[in-house]
């Protein structure tokens, strides 16, 4: 049976995800939407100020965009860039509808910093001019070396402990926040991904994953974060079940 074969046979009708975003959706937007759909989920795009009841969704996706504001965690801006304290208040507040339930959640770039954050982390404003081993300017093709750590989540959907990512960030998680754990990083030991310590499924990966969809391993990101939705909207419907 081939692969689509076998996630057709698992789809769930009605499966929903969110993705929480900035007020006009950019192509990793619509790049997020195709690597979920491609998993037999449905999406719902969720823009700054808009009120979600996220108990109606069975994942949550808190994607990339402008930084976080630095009174987040307790510092000034020490960067010239744009803020949305909209979108701010509105991925606070999805994050912890989501985590009072325990919805899975995948945070992409900003989405992975916001998630740390909120578990009372930290980010640095700018890692720049602090790399030495890695490249200084962005990089859309995954041209930078990341390291996983065995047995998380990531080598898992990625079958090695090396491998290729894009980067297009200029901020990194610094202090890690509560019941998390660093995943993956790069070469410079900058974090590349986060998992809860939970029982909750939630992710946080620093590079977009979305723009590299023609790569099987960045593919099943998307496909074991559906899974995981899967599971979660299948216990929900039987209570009694184990799979949650």
């Amino acid at each position: 049976m081939s692969e689509e074969s076998k996630e057709q046979e698992l789809e769930v009708p009605g499966l929903t995800i969110g993705i929480g975003g900035p007020a006009r959706k950019s192509l990793a937007h619509r790049l997020i939407s195709l690597g979920l759909r491609l998993h037999g989920a449905r999406t719902h795009y969720i823009r700054p100020g808009s009120r979600v009841a996220v108990p109606m969704l069975d994942g949550l996706v808190l994607s990339g965009g402008t930084h976080v504001h630095p009174e987040r965690y307790g510092q000034e801006p020490q960067v010239t860039a744009n803020y949305d304290r909209k979108r701010d208040k509105t991925d606070q507040s999805l994050l912890e509808q989501a985590e009072a339930i325990g919805i899975p959640v995948l945070g992409i770039c900003r989405g992975a910093q916001f998630i740390n954050v909120f578990h009372g982390g930290s980010l640095c404003q700018n890692v720049t001019p602090l790399r030495v081993n890695t490249r200084h300017r962005p990089l859309l093709l995954p041209l930078q070396t990341v390291r996983l750590v065995t047995h998380s989540r990531l080598e898992q959907a990625m079958r090695s402990p090396v491998i290729g990512a894009n980067r297009i960030h200029s901020q990194a998680i610094k202090r890690l926040g509560r019941n998390l754990r660093v995943t993956a990083v790069d070469n410079d030991l900058f974090v590349q991904a986060i998992e809860s310590t939970g029982r909750q499924w939630l992710t946080g990966i620093q590079w977009h994953p979305e723009y590299l969809l023609y790569h099987g391993g960045h593919r099943r990101i998307f496909g074991q974060f559906v899974d995981a939705a899967r599971r979660y909207k299948l216990a929900r419907l039987e209570p009694d079940s184990d799979d949650a």
